[in-house]
């Protein structure tokens, strides 16, 4: 099993990738699971601009970045996404990289680690409603960040995420095992 976690902001100076990285340690570190980290800067996607859907084009695609990233995303079983809250919503960039896949998402699971503003509960509330119509299958559970340890983690202490450790553990087991129930199912 492969779990995708996406950080979801190509920022200067951006937050994302500090807890995406805490993340991507802790799935490491069980067994049975193989974890990977995609960046966005790693997939400079021109927005969506083709003339009809992905569902409909049947990922026909020529854009060199959309080739690759569509290619990566097919790899996963599973998604993580890493996402600040930028105005009662995500960044567009996330939303551009989702928009641009279909059936690599289908049938597949998806949670969300957030922060900001509402500790970034808003930005997960509209991601849910976007990989639901993108075929994927939401976690209850998710990650939020708090401001103290946000803070924490912005000024360098040594292990800031570990309020959060327990809940995180409860968050990779829900996936884990939404990952495990539907890669079987999607295979028989």
């Amino acid at each position: 099993m492969k779990t995708q976690i996406i950080v979801g902001s190509t920022r200067e100076g951006r937050f994302a990738e500090k807890p995406a990285q805490w993340l991507l340690k802790k799935g490491q570190s069980r067994g049975g699971a193989e974890f990977e980290l995609l960046d966005l800067r790693d997939y400079p996607l021109p927005f969506f601009s083709a003339p009809v859907s992905p569902s409909m084009a049947k990922e026909d695609y020529t854009d060199p970045p959309v080739i690759k990233w569509t290619q990566k995303v097919s790899e996963g079983d599973g998604y993580i996404i890493v996402s600040p809250e930028y105005n009662h919503s995500f960044p567009a960039v996330l939303k551009n990289a989702l928009d641009w896949v279909w059936g690599p998402w289908q049938k597949k699971p998806v949670g969300f680690l957030s922060y900001g503003s509402s500790l970034g509960a808003r930005a997960i509330e509209q991601l849910r409603l976007v990989v639901i119509e993108l075929g994927m299958v939401p976690s209850k559970l998710s990650l939020q960040i708090p401001r103290e340890v946000f803070l924490a983690a912005r000024q360098g202490e040594a292990n800031p995420f570990m309020p959060l450790e327990e809940r995180a553990d409860a968050f990779l087991d829900e996936i884990l095992w939404w990952t495990k129930i539907l890669k079987d199912a999607r295979e028989n």
